[in-house]
């Protein structure tokens, strides 16, 4: 029997605007099991990131049922939210989010910190891995994107979270430099087993996943593998 990552059901999500509610996600079923490498793709303000950051537990729906990792994230008040979310998730962004006064062994470092572990991997060999031997010891401001994204990826992989989760991580950045960092993402989380979701617009980075998940007003419309088999095809 397939063990669910994520299990959602009838998930709901709703924001106040100026011109009236808007429903992010709207009466979503998600069903993602273990180790699977998902993409999530839509029109801009169709849910994407709504729905990211429901699984990842930066947000709560205000209806519907999810467990995530087999916890009830909807039976967490806040301080176990957050405990949970420390030490099961690792988060790519597409800003990066480097703390900039600190290098980027430091900035993998802290992460350790946060999620109250010691490092699975050393993170300059962890940096080293993912193709910045010679800048671990440099200030996010002396790096490109692609490097800053990378930084991001060991960050979010130092601690061996379960669960993967990244908006957008290709973002501003050229072709051979996105593919780069996908591939990347997508073979360390791989070896640590994680379930890895990945929200984009780009349906050049979609294609690397086993499964695609699109949305559009709060709603899957459709969900698939890609014509090119994900990344196992290319495996």
């Amino acid at each position: 029997m397939t063990t669910l990552g994520v299990d959602g059901r009838n998930l709901h999500r709703t924001y106040r605007a100026a011109a009236g509610p808007v429903r992010a996600v709207d009466g979503v079923d998600i069903a993602i099991p273990e180790g699977q490498q998902l993409a999530i793709v839509g029109p801009s303000g169709c849910g994407k990131s709504t729905l990211l950051a429901l699984i990842g537990c930066l947000d709560a729906p205000d209806s519907g049922s999810l467990r995530v990792l087999g916890v009830d994230l909807t039976s967490l008040d806040d301080d176990a939210r957050t405990r949970w979310r420390r030490q099961n998730v690792g988060f790519v962004f597409q800003a990066y989010d480097l703390v900039p006064f600190l290098t980027a062994t430091e900035n993998v470092a802290l992460q350790c910190g946060i999620a109250g572990r010691d490092p699975a991997l050393e993170p300059r060999a962890l940096l080293d891995r993912l193709g910045l031997n010679g800048h671990s010891d440099k200030l996010p401001d002396q790096l490109s994107g692609g490097q800053k994204q990378r930084v991001g990826i060991a960050r979010s992989l130092i601690h061996q979270p379960r669960l993967v989760l990244a908006d957008e991580p290709t973002g501003g950045l050229d072709a051979e430099t996105s593919r780069t960092v996908v591939d990347l993402l997508l073979s360390t989380s791989a070896e640590i087993g994680a379930t890895t979701i990945v929200v984009s617009h780009d349906p050049a980075v979609a294609a690397r996943f086993e499964r695609v998940i699109t949305l559009r007003d709060g709603k899957v419309v459709d969900d698939t593998a890609p014509v090119s088999g994900g990344t196992h095809a290319n495996a």
